[in-house]
C-alpha cells in the first residue's frame, strides 16, 4: 500500500473584506475530487513519462544510463488536508518503472514508489482578480526502490548510482507534473470573470470580495457579485445589518453555496420590466369569463354603465424593484405596482375603468436545473389595495380583494413564472454540478448543500 504524505496547497493574501452577496465554502469532498480529476483528465504523469527519454534543451544526459524510458506509471493516489490560515496539505503517491542501458552494458530496470510534495500557494491574480494556485518547493520522497542490477555488484556502487540517477530523473520528471495539474485546476476558476446573461435584461458576474480563507474543514470564498443591466447600469445590493454566515448544522468538511436575499433581489431587479404585462384573454385558468359582467358581481355599478358585457383588458405594471425576503423554510417575493382594468370596445380604444395601487407577495420555491437557479411562484396574499383612479365612480376597493386575488393567482402568476424560466446563474467554478445540491432556506439567505456525483 502506498504511503502518502501531504502537500501544503496555499497561503493567503491579506485583504480588506467587503460585504459579500454570496459565499461558497469548499470542503474536502469538492477539493479532493477536483484535484484527483485534474490529475486523471490531464494524463500528466503519462505525458511526463513519454517525454522522459527525449532530449531536452539544457538537460544533461545522465551518466551511466542511456536510452532511458519510463513505463508502468501507477495511478496516483491523492489525499488532502486543510491547514487553517495556510491552505491544503496534499499528498500524491505514485510509482513507475525506469528502464535503459546501465553503465554495466546490460538492460536495467528501476521500480520506484514515491511521494511528491510541494507547497502551492493560493493567490489572487493581480491582473485578473481570479484565484490561482502557485507551486513552490517541490520535493520527491522515495518510499521504495528495486532494481535488476547484478547482485554481485558492490552495494555502495549500486546505491551511489541509484541515488545519483533518481535525484536527477525524478524531480525534473515529477515536479512539472504538479505545476501542470495546478494549471488545469486554475483554468476551472477562469469562467468567474465572464459575465453571465440573465435573459436579455442584463448580466451577473461573481467577482471576489476578498482573498479566500481557510479553516480546518474548508476553504471559503466570498463574492461581491456585479449585477448589471443591459445598458450598463449596475444594480447595487442592499446593505444588510446582519453578517452573511453559514449555518452550523452541516456536516464538517461538506461544501455549500450561500446566496443572500439581497443578491437575489438585485438579480430579479434585472427582470422587473419583464413583469409588466397586458392581459386580454377572455378565458383564463379557472376564472369565470373576463368581462364587465363578471366584474359587476363585485362592483354592481359596472352593470349600469355596461349593461351588455364587454371583454376586460388588464394591465399590470411593477413600479418598484422586486424584493426577496427569507426566513427559515420560507421565501417571499414582494411586488409593488398598479393594476388597471379596461373595458374593450370594438373599433375603439379600451376605456379605463379603474386603476389600483397594490402590494402583494408570492411564495418562491427554488430548484436548480442545468446549473441555473430556478424560481417557481404562487400567490401568497394581497397585502394592500388602494384606488388610484376610477371612471366608474367611488367604490370601496376592499370589495375587489377576492376578485383581484383570484386574478393574480390565475392570470398573473403564470406570467411571472414564464419570466423566471430564464434562471439565475450560479458561480461557474471547478466544474461544480449544482443540479445535485440540496436546497434550504434560512434567515435572509438560500443555501445549496453541494454534492459530488
Amino acid at each position: 500500500m502506498l504511503q502518502i504524505l501531504c502537500l501544503a496547497l496555499f497561503g493567503l493574501l491579506p485583504g480588506v473584506r467587503a460585504d459579500p452577496g454570496a459565499l461558497i465554502r469548499l470542503g474536502m469532498d469538492i477539493m479532493n475530487h477536483e484535484v484527483q480529476r485534474a490529475m486523471e483528465e490531464s494524463h500528466i504523469l503519462e505525458k511526463m513519462a513519454a517525454e522522459a527519454g527525449k532530449k531536452r534543451p539544457g538537460v544533461k544526459p545522465i551518466k551511466g544510463l542511456s536510452n532511458m524510458k519510463v513505463k508502468d506509471v501507477i495511478t496516483p493516489v491523492i489525499t488532502l488536508n486543510f491547514v487553517p490560515g495556510v491552505g491544503i496539505f496534499q499528498c500524491v503517491a505514485t510509482g513507475m518503472t525506469i528502464t535503459g542501458k546501465s553503465f554495466t552494458g546490460g538492460n536495467m530496470e528501476i521500480i520506484v514508489v514515491l511521494n511528491i510534495t510541494a507547497t502551492n500557494r493560493f493567490l489572487q491574480d493581480e491582473e485578473t482578480g481570479l484565484p490561482m494556485f502557485k507551486s513552490e518547493d517541490c520535493e520527491i520522497i522515495l518510499v521504495s526502490v528495486k532494481t535488476n542490477l547484478p547482485s554481485n555488484m558492490l552495494p555502495k556502487v549500486i546505491n551511489k548510482f541509484l541515488d545519483s540517477t533518481l535525484h536527477k530523473v525524478l524531480p525534473s520528471l515529477m515536479c512539472p507534473a504538479i505545476d501542470a495539474v495546478l494549471v488545469y485546476v486554475n483554468e476551472r476558476w477562469a469562467s468567474l470573470n465572464n459575465p453571465v446573461s440573465v435573459g436579455r435584461m442584463g448580466t451577473v458576474k461573481y467577482a471576489l470580495a476578498s482573498a479566500p480563507t481557510t479553516t480546518a474543514s474548508h476553504v471559503q470564498v466570498d463574492f461581491s457579485p456585479l449585477v448589471q443591466q443591459q445598458m450598463g447600469k449596475t444594480i447595487p445590493l442592499a446593505n444588510t445589518e446582519e453578517a452573511l454566515e453559514f449555518p452550523e448544522d452541516y456536516a464538517e468538511g461538506s461544501s455549500q453555496l450561500l446566496l443572500s436575499a439581497a443578491f437575489l433581489t438585485a438579480e430579479l431587479g434585472l427582470l422587473q420590466k419583464s413583469l409588466d404585462v397586458k392581459i386580454q384573454d377572455k378565458m383564463i385558468g379557472e376564472l369565470p369569463p373576463q368581462t364587465t359582467g363578471t366584474l359587476a358581481d363585485f362592483l354592481p355599478v359596472v352593470a349600469k354603465i355596461y349593461p351588455k358585457p364587454k371583454p376586460l383588458v388588464t394591465q399590470i405594471k411593477i413600479n418598484k424593484s422586486p424584493k426577496v425576503t427569507m426566513k427559515s423554510g420560507q421565501s417571499l417575493l414582494h411586488l409593488h405596482g398598479t393594476l388597471e382594468m379596461f373595458a374593450a370596445q370594438r373599433g375603439k380604444r379600451p376605456v379605463s375603468l379603474f386603476l389600483l395601487e397594490l402590494h402583494f407577495n408570492l411564495r418562491i420555491q427554488y430548484s436548480v436545473h442545468e446549473n441555473r437557479l430556478q424560481l417557481a411562484t404562487s400567490l401568497n396574499r394581497v397585502l394592500s389595495l388602494s384606488r388610484g383612479s376610477s371612471s366608474v365612480g367611488k367604490f370601496n376597493e376592499n370589495e375587489l380583494t377576492n376578485f383581484i386575488t383570484d386574478y393574480l393567482q390565475e392570470a398573473y402568476t403564470p406570467v411571472v413564472n414564464d419570466v423566471f424560466q430564464v434562471g439565475l446563474p450560479l458561480p461557474d467554478l471547478l466544474a461544480i454540478n449544482y443540479d445535485l445540491a440540496e436546497l434550504d432556506i434560512i434567515e435572509n439567505a438560500l443555501v445549496l448543500d453541494l454534492k459530488e456525483a
